[in-house]
């Protein structure tokens, strides 16, 4: 019967060695997994920066080119309009004095 006991003892003690072994290496593959989460949230993070700002970088360029696309396209309409006018200036005004001296 003490052989028994001594043999049990034995293997609860084996058990809680096996256990105690099983928790530390889990809380060092914890530690291990936190650091390389980190690593990796920060090198997303970085690599999301950086094309927010290439994307930015990209949406002023076409702002700037609309932006100068609309300066010349109202700068074309305005001397188009001063063309029309200098050379039809003279009918104009001849048009709306008509009108005026019609009678209903």
């Amino acid at each position: 019967m003490d052989s028994i006991v001594k043999k049990l003892t034995e293997i609860e003690s084996a058990a809680s060695a096996i256990v105690s072994h099983a928790e530390s290496q889990k809380e060092a593959l914890e530690r291990e997994y936190q650091a390389k989460r980190k690593t990796f949230d920060e090198k997303v993070e970085r690599q999301t920066m950086a094309h927010v700002e290439e994307i930015r970088g990209e949406l002023e360029q076409n702002l700037k080119k609309l932006s100068v696309g609309h300066e010349n396209s109202s700068d074309d309409s305005i001397a188009a309009l001063r063309k029309d006018f200098e050379e039809s200036h003279t009918q104009y005004a001849r048009d709306i004095l008509k009108r005026i001296t019609e009678v209903s």
